[in-house]
């Protein structure tokens, strides 16, 4: 049962993790516009950094549940 819960978290934080480095390159894509207001492209890269540590926290914690999945 415990391997059960799991491999759901795994593909739970894989989903979350691929979710954060989309909004991570869509920020970096706005953070380099030269279109886009200075404050828009502040706040796009400030947003960037934190999805890049969000996108970090739900690999490590997929990779966890992968292996503890495994025993």
């Amino acid at each position: 049962m415990e391997t059960i819960k799991n491999a759901a978290n795994y593909v739970s934080e894989t989903v979350q993790g691929a979710g954060a480095e989309a909004s991570k390159e869509a920020n970096k894509t706005v953070a380099k516009d030269s279109n886009a207001s200075l404050s828009s492209r502040a706040t796009a890269a400030k947003d960037a950094v934190i999805d890049k540590k969000d996108e970090t926290s739900h690999n490590t914690k997929a990779d966890v549940h992968k292996e503890a999945a495994k025993h």
